[in-house]
């Protein structure tokens, strides 16, 4: 293998995880504003899965994956805030991650503090930056707020639980089996629903006196959105971050008002991590936390980079928990 020949994952059409081809790609050099990064660890996401089948339509060819962290190879001009040999790590786009090494933009780079490992960054950088926006700028979590969030065994809740905890708010989390409520509640979920068996919105009305709750966080999508609605008090605010189960239908905006004045928001990572301003505070207020103890990474499953399909597969089966990476 030549030094810029490296193996990758690539899509040449959208469908199931079949799709996804292990092959040779040859790499180019750094542009202006541009960086070779060596993958020591890459993370895996939902995300890549809709773009994978077409949910979230991209050009094609594609590569696949956004979140990765390893060292810095080479500098292209105009890059003044990494340097060759840096420990990185990123989450956003484009798309490309489920490689040995690529080309990629510098802008969507932060340096990794010696203390947090490639395998932990490549496993929190989407999810632990998703939390942080959620929790800090989509709505502001207080002490002694109570909050619904769905999917709280996935990779995103179960960093949403512990961060919750460490801001002092009850956790109502939903999960699919009594296995995945027991993880739950090791990571400090108040509240364990299991939505394939009860009744969420009553559970919760049960949980919170009638009040409901000033904020629901759902990554699941259509399945459970408008259910969701029904979770708020008056001026909530719900959080629609993800489609696990497809989008969302069109919604009928007087229904909002109909239930209390209620808010909804559609916001993305992307947002946020364009934005230098932004993504240096997000990604020290994620490291500080990982690091001091009070959010713990749960790496659940490692696969090989050639088995991207079967980890995107287990993904979307409901397999697994915690944090998903690819080993190049």
């Amino acid at each position: 293998m030549t030094t810029n020949q490296v193996k990758a994952i690539r899509m040449s059409k959208t469908g199931g995880a079949e799709v996804l081809e292990y092959i040779d790609v040859q790499l180019g050099e750094p542009g202006p504003g541009e960086v070779l990064v060596r993958h020591h660890a890459i993370g895996v996401n939902f995300l890549d899965i809709y773009f994978r089948n077409g949910l979230y339509p991209s050009p094609l060819p594609a590569g696949v994956g956004q979140e990765g962290a390893g060292v810095i190879e080479k500098v292209g001009p105009n890059v003044t805030h990494v340097k060759v040999g840096d420990r990185i790590a990123y989450a956003g786009r484009p798309a490309g991650s489920y490689s040995q090494a690529r080309v990629m933009p510098a802008d969507i780079i932060v340096k990794l503090p010696d203390a947090i490992s490639f395998e932990q960054a490549a496993a929190m950088m989407l999810q632990g930056m998703t939390v942080q926006y959620l929790l800090n700028s989509t709505y502001k979590v207080q002490k002694g707020d109570t909050v619904l969030f769905h999917a709280i065994a996935g990779g995103v809740g179960t960093i949403a639980c512990q961060w919750l905890k460490a801001l002092g708010a009850t956790v109502i989390g939903t999960v699919g089996s009594s296995e995945k409520a027991a993880l739950a509640k090791s990571m400090g979920c108040d509240h364990t629903i299991l939505y394939r068996d009860e009744d969420f919105v009553k559970r919760v009305r049960e949980i919170t006196d009638g009040k409901g709750v000033p904020v629901v966080y759902d990554s699941i999508g259509k399945d459970t959105f408008m259910k969701s609605l029904d979770c708020l008090s008056p001026l909530g605010t719900m959080v629609t971050f993800g489609n696990a189960s497809g989008p969302v239908p069109p919604l009928d905006l007087s229904i909002l008002a109909g239930k209390g004045s209620i808010k909804v928001t559609r916001p993305t990572l992307t947002t946020y991590v364009l934005n230098r301003a932004l993504l240096e505070p997000m990604a020290a207020d994620l490291f500080q936390r990982v690091i001091s103890g009070q959010v713990k990474i749960e790496i659940t499953h490692r696969y090989p980079l050639e088995q991207a399909a079967q980890a995107q597969r287990d993904m979307e089966e409901r397999k697994t928990t915690g944090s998903i990476i690819l080993l190049p």
